[in-house]
């Protein structure tokens, strides 16, 4: 979550999958104001995650479509575009899941 705020995402979510699902234990949630945050945001949490060496198992979007998710098996993170945000409306659709923190 750190790495998203250090890279001025906006209106960042940690939510508890844990109980809720089998998909991950955690989804983060960020929004990115342009394409290029977008980008700075996904380049700068995986270098980061690679320096602990935790490498992203799967990366999937790209700034184009305004949502890139970096699935980390126990922890999902999703940087979006207000946009993709809004019509995809991620923690209404895991809203059993308990946000553990938000980030405005």
């Amino acid at each position: 979550m750190e790495l998203a705020a250090d890279k001025q995402a906006e209106d960042i979510v940690l939510l508890d999958l844990a109980k809720v699902s089998v998909l991950a234990d955690y989804f983060i949630i960020a929004t990115a104001n342009s394409e290029r945050q977008i980008k700075a945001i996904t380049d700068y949490a995986q270098a980061e995650s690679e320096k602990d060496d935790r490498k992203a198992l799967h990366v999937e979007g790209d700034t184009n479509s305004g949502w890139v998710l970096l699935d980390y098996g126990d922890v999902v993170v999703h940087v979006m575009s207000p946009t993709q945000r809004a019509y995809y409306r991620l923690e209404e659709l895991w809203r059993q899941a308990p946000m553990v923190l938000k980030i405005q």
